[in-house]
């Protein structure tokens, strides 16, 4: 697959390119709010993550995530300098992140994770899913949690973000 896409070529896959956009957008929701059918939408049922630590197909990953989201109190993913080369049915996408996260098993403490998706996906049936994807971890960095929300703007009025349906956006984008 070449590097560099004509204005012609680019102009050819831009309904291809939104749609992997959007899915690779769908991962991080589902994972940040816990909609584990959301990330159902993701992989191909057949397909192979590999997380540190894991590796497996989609119902595995979620078996293996479902856990780990119970330590965690806040979660968000930040997405950036996606890069893609499609040929035909398949492509190849860089997805670089930033994790922030606040854990609360044992004391509480923030962690910040920067690193790459690198995704093999494919269409089928005018849909593009993860048919395989490898994280690659690039920076790191963990410290005792400092937040105290109750000086956040006065702590009057704000809506804190939550996993799962109580987060208000399920309500606000109608979602349920």
């Amino acid at each position: 697959m070449n590097a560099i896409k004509t204005v012609s070529e680019l102009k050819d896959e831009i309904a291809d390119r939104e749609a992997i956009r959007d899915c690779v957008h769908r991962y991080s929701r589902a994972i940040d709010r816990g909609e584990l059918d959301l990330l159902r939408t993701v992989y191909w049922p057949e397909a192979i993550d590999h997380h540190p630590g894991f590796d497996g197909n989609v119902e595995q990953f979620i078996g293996w995530a479902r856990p780990q989201q119970q330590n965690i109190q806040n979660c968000m993913h930040i997405l950036s300098n996606i890069f893609m080369r499609i040929s035909g049915s398949v492509a190849a996408v860089e997805t670089y992140f930033c994790s922030l996260v606040v854990l609360s098993a044992g004391p509480m403490r923030e962690t910040i994770v920067c690193g790459r998706y690198l995704d093999h996906f494919e269409r089928r049936n005018d849909d593009w899913r993860i048919a395989e994807r490898m994280v690659v971890h690039d920076w790191f960095r963990q410290h005792v949690d400092t937040g105290d929300w109750s000086i956040l703007f006065g702590s009057i009025g704000f809506e804190r973000g939550r996993l799962g349906p109580q987060d208000m956006s399920f309500t606000w984008l109608g979602l349920r």
